[in-house]
């Protein structure tokens, strides 16, 4: 992308709904790649020969662990880090283990195969929200994360939709490379044509003052202070417990 007078490519609206929108296709990539298993679990259960509890296990607790306990470093790392790039590797980590997943022939190797989805997953969000608070000042920020949020329901509705239907008329193996491929190719587009943006700029900040990182006890005491965030984090935690609980087994 070419830069404008003011020598950043950030000064044009243009370019930051252009980064805005990548970064939503990436989120939309990460929920179809997530879901994929969901719709795909029958026809996958019938010819590895699975059980419920292991397709629960595959969906849901071996999922979230390492999404969860690998998020918080790699948040960290994008504190520190070039964000883009973080992105970037996420997502070719998590949809070549997609692609690979049409190659499994046991329930290790699809676990296995599982967790470098979520592995590679759990890097997508938080230097993508970081990137986002960067690019848009205060009172566009809200507008900038529902347009990013939109990849959960347009990363669902692709996923059991047209993934639904590749599976149902190629088969399961043919459905994880077809949106395996599709997400390697959208990470070498992000690298090549979105730019790191500067930490701060939407706010005038140089981006010099932003060197010095709150260590992560601060961090966790300062959340823990507010009664707001515990009860919120609780509230999200217990939802989400139930929504991908329910999601995870309505198509079956």
């Amino acid at each position: 992308m070419k830069k404008d007078n003011n020598g950043s490519p950030y000064d044009s609206p243009y370019y930051r709904g252009y980064v805005l929108s990548i970064l939503m296709l990436v989120y939309t990539f990460n929920f179809i790649d997530r879901q994929l298993l969901v719709i795909l679990q029958e026809p996958l259960k019938a010819d590895l020969g699975l059980s419920d509890t292991q397709l629960g296990l595959l969906t849901g607790f071996a999922f979230a662990v390492f999404y969860i306990v690998c998020g918080i470093p790699i948040a960290r790392w994008a504190d520190k880090g070039n964000r883009r790039n973080i992105v970037s590797i996420a997502l070719v980590l998590w949809s070549a283990m997609t692609a690979l997943s049409g190659f499994v022939q046991n329930f290790v190797q699809l676990l296995l195969v599982r967790i470098g989805v979520a592995v590679g997953e759990s890097g997508g969000t938080p230097p993508s929200h970081s990137m986002i608070s960067d690019i848009f000042p205060l009172e566009k920020r809200a507008t900038a994360f529902s347009v990013y949020s939109l990849g959960i329901n347009l990363g669902v509705l692709v996923g059991f939709m047209i993934g639904g239907w590749i599976g149902q008329y190629y088969g399961w193996r043919i459905a994880f490379l077809a949106f395996g491929i599709p997400g390697i190719l959208l990470a070498v587009i992000l690298r090549f044509t979105v730019q790191e943006p500067p930490r701060g700029w939407s706010q005038g900040i140089p981006d010099h003052q932003n060197e010095n990182i709150i260590p992560v006890l601060d961090v966790l005491k300062l959340l823990w202070s507010r009664k707001t965030f515990r009860h919120l984090a609780l509230a999200g935690g217990l939802q989400a417990f139930v929504a991908f609980s329910f999601w995870n087994w309505l198509p079956s």
